[in-house]
């Protein structure tokens, strides 16, 4: 399966001829779902969730289907009857010769005085990758790629560090990363690959990785 980085928290997983693309959001490209065969978003966040580019994704391929969960499929639904779907914790399906299990259920605090919203997570392929969305969600079986949301309004490094050890991944590549600056990068590499237990990876956006 080849693994493409977008930016922020988007990334593309290809095989077979098939594309798979989770959370292209505000802070990803504009051309970030196009090419899609399956959509997954994890929530309705403006990083994770731009409804231009789902939309332009689903007319540009007409076989072309999204999974989210309610307060996504909500907004998009009428104008692509049948084509979107909406799911939850525990739920398993099938798309495009991609085998995907929902884990999670709620976005990690922000502040307390923020609603917490929902928020689901996506195992791909019986756990070759992993995508939390903005939770810090355990799937309760191996992950072999974990997505990493390294830096949030929502959390901090130490546990970043303590979600690695608790997941265990083969391997641990960095997402929600468009708020960190390129200063700032070596220091969450050193600690996170010095105390994570698992590789650590990072990739450009746009850059590509077998997994």
């Amino acid at each position: 399966m080849k693994l493409t980085k977008k930016s922020h928290s988007c990334v593309r997983l290809e095989k077979d001829g098939r594309t798979l693309v989770i959370d292209p959001g505000g802070f990803s490209e504009e051309d970030a779902a196009l090419g899609a065969d399956v959509l997954l978003v994890t929530h309705e966040h403006p990083d994770h969730f731009d409804e231009g580019r789902l939309r332009a994704a689903l007319e540009a391929n007409p076989e072309a289907g999204i999974w989210t969960l309610r307060s996504v499929a909500e907004k998009v639904s009428a104008a692509f009857p049948g084509r979107v779907h909406t799911v939850g914790h525990g739920d398993t399906f099938t798309a495009a010769g991609f085998d995907v299990e929902v884990h999670g259920e709620l976005h990690a605090v922000i502040h307390p005085d923020i609603p917490r919203i929902t928020n689901v997570g996506y195992l791909v392929d019986g756990g070759r990758v992993f995508h939390p969305g903005d939770a810090l969600t355990v799937p309760g079986r191996p992950v072999e790629t974990l997505m990493l949301p390294v830096m949030a309004p929502w959390n901090k490094i130490s546990e970043v560090i303590d979600y690695v050890r608790e997941v265990a991944p083969e391997r641990a590549y960095d997402i929600h990363d468009a708020l960190l600056t390129d200063l700032a990068r070596p220091i969450y590499d050193r600690q996170i690959g010095a105390l994570g237990g698992s590789e650590h990876l990072r990739l450009t956006p746009g850059a590509s990785a077998e997994v």
